[in-house]
């Protein structure tokens, strides 16, 4: 878990490996003092009374060298992050994928992996951001969720502008054609980043981190900000998801209308 979330605490670890209305903290907490002894779990702050914890570089070499997970060699340990004071919002993003998987993914359909801080970048544009996390999550038509979480840390505008950053990344085209021919354009996205989906992948904004009346006027606020937006996005608060309670959609993916609003590129 820790591979995949690089930070959680024992409580978050303990409700993913023991079985339902069962308390496995205990059991956690000895399993992370023995990994700490070997030197692969380490922890570097706290979220209240509660350790954050995360591997060591030699903990995310054991588990690539046991084939546990793919090998990832750029991704961090949480460590720097946790130092630097963005601790809660990664825990806020542990507890997300927690929630969805349990609300959401339950019965219907199943996460086969998950990432965090997923960079999105296209050179040609100098667009750049990091999703909070990819979930993969097999259907006909794509392969992953995206999510977008604040926990109350960002201005409205900050926010509708990061959210509208997936509609740039999701509406940049490239050219493609053996020089002389003529050719034709694709999706970036569609080429180089995720393959095997046929529309873009749904965008999942989760608001946390102040009491549940600001939360819901940020999504109000949010909802606003992105009328018109031209990929599916889904919205809610992390205490209402945590609840099972339904999303809110407030963007519908519209790939002729998100072709209209990009330049095709030039052709060679």
């Amino acid at each position: 878990m820790l591979g995949c979330v690089r930070i959680a605490t024992v409580r978050q670890m303990a409700q993913v490996i023991t079985q339902e209305e069962s308390d496995g903290r205990s059991y956690v907490r000895r399993a992370m003092v023995e990994l700490e002894s070997l030197g692969l779990a380490e922890t570097n702050g706290k979220d209240g009374k509660h350790k954050i914890w995360n591997l060591t570089p030699a903990g995310q070499k054991a588990l690539a060298d046991g084939n546990e997970l793919p090998p990832r060699p750029k991704a961090g340990t949480g460590a720097k992050a946790v130092r630097a004071g963005f601790g809660p919002h990664g825990l806020a993003v542990t507890d997300t994928i927690l929630a969805y998987t349990d609300t959401v993914l339950a019965s219907r359909e199943y996460l086969t992996d998950w990432q965090v801080e997923v960079n999105h970048a296209i050179k040609e544009t100098g667009l750049s951001f990091n999703a909070d996390a990819v979930l993969a999550v097999p259907t006909k038509t794509s392969e992953v969720r995206l999510f977008e979480l604040d926990n109350g840390t960002m201005s409205q505008a900050r926010l509708a502008n990061e959210v509208w950053d997936y509609e740039r990344y999701a509406g940049h085209r490239v050219w493609e054609g053996a020089r002389g021919t003529i050719g034709g354009t694709y999706p970036f996205w569609q080429r180089h980043r995720y393959t095997r989906s046929t529309t873009f992948p749904r965008l999942h904004v989760v608001l946390a981190g102040k009491a549940e009346h600001l939360l819901d006027n940020r999504l109000q606020a949010l909802t606003d900000a992105v009328q018109g937006i031209t990929i599916a996005v889904w919205a809610n608060t992390l205490p209402s998801l945590q609840r099972g309670e339904p999303w809110y959609e407030i963007g519908v993916d519209d790939p002729h209308e998100r072709r209209s609003r990009y330049p095709e590129p030039a052709g060679r």
